[in-house]
């Protein structure tokens, strides 16, 4: 059993799981924690202070108390119901997706949640998790995922592309949102926290390429803003090199899908991507500048970083003592 806890700036979340040390690197399972008097880690150059995302147009309660009535039932059954049905069009964003083949993301949604016999999560009453693993290729999965008494639904969708876009990539999506949000950090933490969960269940690999889906129907890059160094006081430090390793390797996916919503102008359904002249000669100099090995994993982090921001125009953030 190990206690490890992730930052997310000024955030800071500790969780305890008994799964292999790799995953519980990547996926945890969230929970509020005191900071530790750590040094700084690579993710020092990470923002102060995330600015939660501002939900639009929530759905009324009482619209979404029905859900209740199927905790512990299969996924299948609510999906059927009409009043879910209805509930789909005020979560999933317009949007042309790419799944095999151009499709709306609803339908993408649809394949991978219609007959799904996993059971409905309603967690602490409050928040509820419909998934579905029925997508009928490219290991296809997904989720609908609602907070009742806020009013506030988001969704995923993982799979497999073999067409050219960074592989494998999760999508997140919510049409409540008119922007999206630049890290997981931004989103609810009830969210992050059963995001966590169902990425174990599902057996999604620890770090992959990640997007948003906001009101627009575009896809933007989602920075993995969490620190895998990070951990409570009261707990030893992760294996530094296997930290370091899951920090490099997130950075490494968030600059692909970063290069690759550059070259595809943010299209939800682009398919073709290769490396630039311009990337491929600044990723000779970022190996030539940190090194390959594991002494120079902070260095390649932390340029990897500024790459991506440079590319998807962030702002530069402020560094965390």
């Amino acid at each position: 059993m190990l206690l490890i806890r992730l930052s997310f700036g000024k955030l800071n979340f500790r969780f305890v799981l008994t799964f292999s040390a790799a995953l519980l690197l990547a996926v945890p399972s969230l929970v509020p924690g005191a900071r530790a008097q750590e040094p700084a880690s690579p993710n020092a150059d990470a923002p102060p202070q995330p600015v939660p995302a501002v939900f639009q147009n929530p759905i009324a309660p009482e619209q979404l108390a029905f859900l209740k009535d199927y905790a512990g039932q299969p996924a299948k059954d609510v999906v059927k119901n009409k009043r879910f049905a209805k509930l789909i069009k005020q979560v999933i964003p317009k949007s042309e997706f790419h799944y095999g083949k151009d499709m709306p993301l609803s339908e993408a949604s649809d394949v991978a949640l219609y007959g799904s016999k996993l059971p409905v999560v309603i967690r602490d009453g409050r928040y509820a998790m419909i998934a579905g693993k029925q997508g009928p290729y490219l290991d296809g999965r997904g989720f609908l995922w609602f907070d009742l008494e806020e009013g506030i639904a988001l969704g995923g969708f993982y799979f497999h592309p073999v067409n050219g876009e960074p592989t494998p990539t999760l999508a997140i999506f919510s049409r409540q949102l008119p922007q999206n949000p630049a890290g997981l950090s931004e989103l609810p933490l009830a969210f992050a926290e059963d995001l966590g969960r169902w990425a174990v269940e599902a057996g999604l690999p620890p770090v992959t390429p990640r997007y948003f889906i906001p009101e627009n129907g575009k896809k933007y890059v989602l920075l993995h803003d969490e620190d895998f160094c990070d951990h409570p006081a009261s707990a030893p430090a992760p294996p530094q090199a296997a930290c370091l390793q899951m920090n490099a390797n997130a950075a490494d996916a968030d600059l692909s899908a970063a290069e690759f919503m550059r070259q595809t102008h943010n299209a939800a359904n682009a398919t073709a991507w290769m490396l630039s002249p311009e990337q491929v000669s600044w990723i000779g100099f970022r190996d030539q500048t940190c090194g390959l090995g594991p002494s120079g994993l902070p260095c390649r982090i932390r340029i990897t970083r500024q790459r991506t921001r440079a590319i998807i125009h962030a702002q530069p953030p402020a560094r965390r003592s």
